[in-house]
Order: structure tokens, then sequence, then C-alpha cells
């Protein structure tokens, strides 16, 4: 009997260290309409915890700075449903961009990649 309970504890104690926060997009990549150049696009990812954790969002990195990510600087506990806005400026941007934005945070999947697709119209051409 007394090593049924140790061998009990034990399984819940290593359940326990498996807890992880879990960052899940209900959509990765955005398509833009066509966009004239100068315009600023703007679009909210709406994401939810699935894990046993809080979710905490520690930076992002983008390939330019006319991209923006605005995130929660709060924690995210279990369950709960929140969003990232991302924002992107054309001008001086032209024709099909195709960009990827990488979340860092501390989830189970450490890095999360989002993505966005938008056709610019360059001034000259309008």
């Amino acid at each position: 009997m007394k090593y049924i309970i140790t061998l009990i504890v034990l399984l819940n104690s290593a359940l326990g260290f498996n807890q992880e926060a879990v960052f899940f997009f209900f959509y990765t990549t955005v398509k833009f309409p066509k966009t004239n150049e100068g315009e600023m696009l703007s679009h909210y990812f709406v994401f939810k915890n699935k894990g046993d954790k809080p979710l905490k969002i520690e930076r992002y990195e983008v390939e330019c700075d006319c991209t923006v990510l605005e995130f929660p600087s709060y924690e995210i506990q279990p369950n709960a449903i929140d969003s990232v806005r991302l924002t992107f400026d054309t001008n001086g941007k032209y024709y099909f961009q195709d960009r990827t934005v990488i979340v860092y945070s501390n989830s189970k999947k450490k890095k999360t990649i989002l993505r966005f697709k938008v056709n610019v119209i360059p001034k000259e051409d309008w």
C-alpha cells in the first residue's frame, strides 16, 4: 500500500511538471485586399492560451520598422482569449508584399510565426 501511495504522488508530481502555456492562434495568415501605397493596414490576430499556465508574450521580430505588433503586457490566463494588433505602413512599399512576424513567448513552442500578404499599388500607378 505504501508503494502505491508513493507511486501516485510521483505520477501527480510528474504531470505537474508538464504544465505549460500553449499559444494557439485561430488564424496565422491574413491577406489584405489591393492597397494604395501610403495607407496604414491593421489586423487583429486572435489567440487563445490552451495551456495550463499563464502565457506571456516576450517580444517579436519583423523585417523592418514598417511593421509593428502591439501585444498584451500582462499574462494571459489559461483558456483566455486575447489578440495582438499588427500594423503595416505601406509607404515606400511596392507590389506584392509577403511578410512574417515572429512572436516569442513562454509557450510550449517558444516562437510562433504570423504572416500577412498584400499587393501595394505604387503612387505612380494610380
